[in-house]
């Protein structure tokens, strides 16, 4: 299980923990809400410190920076390719094929903006401990959600990601990253903490019917993008109660 681990980690982050294979990574997407326990704690932690000696908009923009960086930048980059996809008239084969696209589209631009001022800002508002606690469970959201997002929609496409939607079948690894998920909440004893959940699960049911309707169903770059976006919904929802 460690090795399996080690392999979703890799996958998922730019830290080398082992041997990244497609099969056994999306034969174990379930554990996605553990890496993303593995990566709130590091950052969070580093948040937590900085908040005490650096401007709040400075911690954002750290914090914010750092996740993108970790993960390197793959989520960020699907978010951009969603945006570009969604923004472009026409059949759902053109739209594909602009998703596809490695060039950056202006709707891929604004989306990336506004993705990085509201997570700095809803960042900024907090500071010690609360900081810590939503950049932990915003990251462990995210991750579900990437888990939640591949399990309930079909493949846009024959790829990589038919792989991890094919293993998310299986309902039973939908049941555990679940419970990996809530059980870490409700470890901390925080209703925000659910507030946030609900509200990132909104977000991937609203992305996963949009997608299926403009592209035919989710790819990695949707994924991505559901990671993105469940985190900074959740970071929002933290700042507010």
């Amino acid at each position: 299980m460690f090795r399996q681990a080690g392999s979703v980690f890799s996958f998922l982050t730019i830290i080398p923990a082992g041997s990244s294979d497609l099969q056994t990574v999306a034969r174990h997407m379930y554990l996605f809400p553990v890496i993303g326990i593995a990566i709130g704690l590091l950052l969070g932690a580093a948040g937590w410190g900085m908040s005490f000696f650096l401007e709040p908009l400075v911690v954002g923009l750290l914090v914010t920076a750092g996740l993108v960086l970790v993960t390197g930048i793959h989520h960020t980059d699907g978010l951009s390719d969603f945006a570009d996809g969604l923004m472009v008239k026409g059949t759902k084969e053109k739209k594909l094929e602009v998703m596809r696209d490695p060039k950056v589209g202006s709707a891929g631009i604004i989306a990336i903006v506004f993705y990085v001022a509201a997570a700095v800002i809803a960042l900024s508002f907090m500071k010690g401990f609360e900081l810590f606690y939503a950049i932990l469970i915003g990251e462990i959201i995210a991750k579900f959600c990437m888990v939640l997002s591949a399990s309930i929609g079909p493949s846009a496409w024959q790829g990589s990601n038919s792989t991890f939607i094919e293993s998310m079948k299986d309902r039973k690894k939908l049941v555990i990253a679940g419970i990996i998920t809530i059980s870490i909440i409700a470890a901390f004893q925080n209703n925000a903490g659910f507030v946030a959940l609900g509200a990132a699960i909104a977000v991937t049911l609203v992305i996963a019917g949009v997608s299926r309707r403009s592209f035919g169903g989710i790819s990695g770059d949707i994924m991505g993008a559901t990671n993105e976006l469940a985190r900074v919904s959740a970071f929002l929802v933290f700042a507010s109660l």
